[in-house]
C-alpha cells in the first residue's frame, strides 16, 4: 500500500507545492507528541500512580478532550453536546478584502502540552494557507471567465456583422452589459465579403455602440467629444482594438510598419474623421483561435483548482486521524468539521463555472459536439506501452553488438591507420558523425526528461507541448537507440563492401542513402513516427532560421541554444552536401575543403547558430523592452567574434591571429559562464541559504551542483584545444575533433536540466500553473 505522503507529492501541482498543505511538517509534530507521551510517568495512562490527583487525572482524560475555540468577531456556531465549539473571525486585509482566518485555543488536558499546542498552532497556518490561496485562485478564474465572456460577446457581435445574421450570444456569468448587448439586437444587413472584410456604414457603427463596442473616430465618437469638454468624467472616449500578436513574419512586418506610420496614420484618421472602418475576417478567426485557447487553458486552471481542494482535505483529514491515533481520543472530529466548512471545500464556484465552460465551448467552438469539446478541453494522455522499453532495449543489445564487430572489423582492415584512413575519414566519416552527434543529443534530451519527470519539473508546460502528442523519455531512448543501431549496421555494410573491393562509387552511396532516408522520415505527411513531434521540430526549426520575424518562445530559443552546441554537426553537414553534389563520391576523392566558396561559408555556418540566437534576443527585447535581453544578445555576439577568429586562425598560423583568438575567446567564455550560472541556472547567489547557490534547490545532495558548475568550467574552456593545433596524424585529428564535438553536446544535456530546474522554480514563486493567453479585444482611452 502507497503511504499517502508519496501519493500526495506524486499528484500536488508542482507550481503550487507551496501552497500546499504541508503534510511532511506535520506529520513531525505528530512524531513529536508520540515521543513526549511515551516519555510520560506510566501510571497517567494505566491507573493509580504516587500522587493522590492521579485517579482524578485519569478520569479527566477519559471524559474530556480537547476543545477548539475559533475567535470571532462576527459569527459562532456551537454544538452543546460537542466538546468544540466553533467560530470564524473575519478581519480586512491590506487590500479591503475580508479575510476570514481561523485559530485554535487549547483548554482543559491539552492546553499543558506544548507539542500540542504547537501542533494546533501549525495546522491553523496550514489551513488558513490553504483557504487564502483557494480564495486568490478562484477570484482570479472568475475574473478571467468575466472578461472571457465579455471578449466572446464581442466576437459574436463582430461576426454577426461579418455574416449578417443574428446568433445567439453565450454568457457565462451573469452580467448587466451582456444583458443589455442581448435585449437591443442588431439590424440586420447582408453584408459583401469578396477581399474577407467589410466596410461598415455609420448605422450599423452607431447600433454596435449602443451594444458596448466603440470605434475609434466614429461620427458617434465625435459627436460626444463635445459633451467630453463640459464634463469632466466623459473627458476620454472608450474604443475597442483588436490586438492579434505578431507571431508571424506578415504580422511582424505589419506590427513594425504601423509603429512606424503611428504617427502620420494618427494625423490622416484626426483630419478625416469619416473614414470607412473596416473588419478584416482573418483578424476575427485569430481573435476567434486565442478565445478558444483562452477558453481552454481556464478550464484547465479550474481543473487545478478543483484537484488542489480535493488534495488538501485528504491530507488534513488524514493528519487529523494520525492525531486522534497518537493522542487516543477522537478530539480532533470538531476540526474536522470546521475544515470541510472552510471555503477551499464548501465552495461550488469552481464546479459550477467548470459546467458553464464546458456549455459554452460545446456550443461555440464544437459545433455542439461534447465528445470534440472534451478532446480540446480533457486531453487523454497516452499510456506508456511495454512495447517501447522492450525494443529500446533490443536495438540498445543490437547496437552494442555491432559496433563491437565493427571496430574488430576496422582494425583488421586497416582503417584507422595513417596511411589507408585518410580517404575513409575525409569521405564516409562526416555523414556518420552528424547521426553519432544528433544520437547522443537526442540521448541526453531523453535523460533530462527522465530526471525532469523524476524531479517533478513540468516540462511540458514550459515548453507549451501538447501532453497528449509529446515525446516522453522512453520515446526518445527508442529513437536514439533504432538511429545508431542503424548508423552501425550501416557503416559495417559499408566496411563489409569496401572489403570485398566493390567500386567505390557505388559503396559511398550508402552514406548519402541513409541521409535521404532520414529526411524522407523527417518530412513524412503520414501519421507515423512521431509525427506531432517531427512536424513541432520542422515548426521550431523555422522559427529559428527566420528569427526575427517570429515570436520567441521558451522552446524556441531553447532549441536555438541546442544548435550553438551542435555546429561541427552543420560544418560535418557542410562536408556531406559538397562531396555527394560536386560528384566527389564518384571519384572516392574529397577537394571541397580547398575551394573558396566552401570556406567562406564555413564562416557563414559557424556564425548561423549565434547569430540566430541574437536576433532572438532582439526580438525579445523590441517586445518586452527587457534590457536584460539585450545583454544576452552581446553574449552570443562575442561568442561569434571568437568563432570567427579561430577559423581565421586554423588558416593563418600566426602571432597576431593568435593573440585575438586568445582574447576573443576569454571574453566570450567569462561572459558565458556568469550568463550559464548566474542568469540561466539562477546560482551563485551569495546571500543564499545555500552556500554561492540559490535557496530553493529540486536535487537534494548539493554536491551535484557544486559538481555541475565546475565540469561545466571544464567543458567551456575546451576552444584551448583548437589553439595549441595539437594534431598527430589525419585520422586522429578527426577522431580528437569528434571527441571534442561530443564533450560540448554532453555539456549542452547537462546545461539543459538546470536551466529549466531555474525556469521551473520560477514558476513556483509565481504560483504560474496555467498559460496566460492574451486576449484580441482591449478597450482604450482616446482623447
Amino acid at each position: 500500500m502507497v503511504k499517502f505522503s508519496k501519493e500526495l507529492e506524486a499528484q500536488l501541482i508542482p507550481e503550487w507545492k507551496d501552497a500546499f498543505v504541508n503534510y511532511w511538517q506535520l506529520k513531525k509534530h505528530i512524531k513529536k507528541i508520540k515521543l513526549a507521551r511515551n516519555k510520560r510517568p506510566t501510571q497517567l495512562n494505566h491507573g493509580f500512580g504516587r500522587s493522590i490527583v492521579d485517579p482524578i487525572r485519569f478520569i479527566a482524560m477519559k471524559l474530556l478532550s480537547t476543545k477548539l475555540f475559533y475567535s470571532s468577531n462576527n459569527n459562532t456556531n456551537t454544538d452543546d453536546d460537542e466538546t468544540v465549539k466553533v467560530r470564524s473571525k473575519s478581519m480586512e486585509d491590506a487590500s479591503d478584502h475580508e479575510v476570514e482566518f481561523y485559530q485554535t485555543e487549547l483548554l482543559q488536558l491539552f492546553s499543558e502540552e506544548d507539542e500540542v499546542r504547537v501542533f494546533f498552532e501549525r495546522l491553523d497556518e496550514e489551513l488558513n494557507k490553504v483557504n487564502q490561496f483557494y480564495k486568490t485562485k478562484e477570484s482570479e478564474f472568475l475574473e478571467r471567465g468575466e472578461a472571457l465572456n465579455d471578449q466572446l460577446q464581442t466576437l459574436m457581435d463582430l461576426k454577426q456583422i461579418l455574416d449578417g445574421n443574428r446568433r445567439r450570444k453565450p454568457n457565462i456569468l451573469p452580467r448587466s452589459s451582456s444583458s443589455s448587448r442581448r435585449n437591443s439586437g442588431f439590424s440586420e444587413s447582408p453584408l459583401g465579403l469578396n477581399d474577407g472584410s467589410t466596410e461598415i456604414s455609420d448605422q450599423i457603427i452607431a447600433a454596435f455602440e449602443r451594444n458596448g463596442v466603440k470605434f475609434m473616430n466614429s461620427p458617434a465618437a465625435a459627436a460626444a467629444g463635445g459633451g467630453a469638454k463640459r464634463k469632466k468624467v466623459e473627458k476620454r472616449k472608450a474604443a475597442m482594438r483588436i490586438d492579434i500578436p505578431a507571431t508571424t513574419p506578415t504580422s511582424a512586418i505589419s506590427a513594425v510598419t504601423s509603429m512606424l506610420c503611428e504617427d502620420l496614420i494618427s494625423n490622416s484618421t484626426k483630419q478625416d474623421s469619416t473614414a470607412g472602418h473596416s473588419i478584416n475576417r482573418k483578424k476575427i478567426q485569430c481573435a476567434e483561435k486565442m478565445i478558444r485557447t483562452a477558453f481552454v487553458e481556464l478550464y484547465r486552471g479550474l481543473g487545478l483548482l478543483k484537484t488542489y481542494s480535493s488534495l488538501n482535505m485528504v491530507a488534513f483529514t488524514k493528519i487529523l486521524k494520525k492525531f486522534d491515533k497518537v493522542s487516543k481520543q477522537a478530539a480532533s472530529a470538531s476540526y474536522l468539521k470546521a475544515v470541510k466548512r472552510s471555503h477551499f471545500f464548501s465552495s461550488d464556484k469552481v464546479v459550477r463555472l467548470m459546467d458553464e465552460v464546458e456549455s459554452i465551448f460545446t456550443q461555440h467552438f464544437a459545433n455542439n459536439d461534447r465528445k470534440r469539446a472534451m478532446k480540446f478541453l480533457r486531453p487523454q494522455q497516452h499510456k506508456d506501452s511495454h512495447l517501447v522499453t522492450f525494443f529500446s532495449g533490443l536495438f540498445t543489445g543490437c547496437f552494442v553488438s555491432l559496433f563491437g564487430i565493427y571496430i574488430i572489423l576496422a582494425h583488421l582492415c586497416g582503417i584507422f591507420s595513417a596511411t589507408t584512413g585518410t580517404a575513409y575519414m575525409e569521405t564516409v566519416y562526416p555523414v556518420f558523425s552528424v547521426f553519432a552527434l544528433l544520437s547522443l543529443h537526442m540521448f541526453l534530451y531523453g535523460c533530462n526528461m527522465m530526471m525532469w519527470k523524476n524531479t517533478r519539473i513540468n516540462y511540458n508546460f514550459i515548453f507549451e507541448f501538447a501532453p497528449n502528442t509529446a515525446l516522453k523519455y522512453r520515446d526518445a531512448f527508442l529513437i536514439c537507440t533504432t538511429l545508431m543501431t542503424c548508423i552501425v549496421g550501416a557503416l559495417l555494410i559499408h566496411l563489409l563492401l569496401t572489403a570485398a573491393a566493390i567500386s567505390p562509387s557505388h559503396v559511398d552511396t550508402i552514406p548519402g542513402f541513409l541521409l535521404l532516408i532520414f529526411i524522407g522520415l523527417l518530412i513524412c505527411p503520414f501519421d507515423i513516427f512521431y509525427r506531432p513531434t517531427r512536424y513541432c521540430f520542422l515548426r521550431i526549426m523555422r522559427n529559428i532560421i527566420c528569427s526575427p520575424l517570429y515570436k520567441v518562445l521558451m522552446v524556441d530559443f531553447f532549441m536555438a541554444d541546442q544548435l550553438t552546441s551542435q555546429i561541427p554537426l552543420l560544418r560535418h553537414l557542410e562536408s556531406t552536401a559538397c562531396y555527394f553534389l560536386a560528384g566527389s563520391f564518384k571519384t572516392h576523392q574529397y577537394n571541397c575543403k580547398n575551394g573558396s566558396l566552401y570556406r567562406q561559408f564555413a564562416y557563414v555556418i559557424s556564425f548561423s547558430p549565434y547569430y540566430w540566437r541574437a536576433m532572438q534576443c532582439a526580438r525579445r527585447w523590441f517586445e518586452e523592452s527587457d534590457p536584460n535581453h539585450l545583454a544576452n544578445m552581446g553574449k552570443y555576439v562575442s561568442a561569434m567574434v571568437a568563432a570567427g577568429a579561430r577559423l581565421t586562425y586554423a588558416t593563418q598560423s600566426n602571432g597576431l591571429w593568435f593573440g585575438v583568438v586568445l582574447v576573443t575567446s576569454i571574453v566570450a567564455t567569462v561572459y558565458q559562464l556568469y550568463w550559464d550560472f548566474v542568469k540561466d541556472w539562477g546560482l551563485l547567489n551569495p546571500n543564499s541559504k545555500n552556500p554561492w547557490l540559490r535557496d530553493d534547490l529540486m536535487l537534494k545532495n548539493k554536491s551535484f551542483y557544486y559538481i555541475s558548475i565546475a565540469l561545466n568550467v571544464v567543458l567551456r574552456v575546451a576552444w584551448i584545444e583548437s589553439i595549441t593545433q595539437f594534431r598527430i596524424n589525419q585520422v586522429q585529428t578527426h577522431l580528437l575533433d569528434f571527441f571534442l564535438a561530443s564533450l560540448e553536446v554532453i555539456r549542452r544535456g547537462h546545461w539543459n536540466f538546470y536551466r529549466l530546474e531555474n525556469e521551473h522554480l520560477n514558476n513556483v514563486g509565481n504560483f504560474r500553473a496555467v498559460k496566460t493567453v492574451p486576449l484580441p479585444f482591449h478597450e482604450i482611452d482616446s482623447d
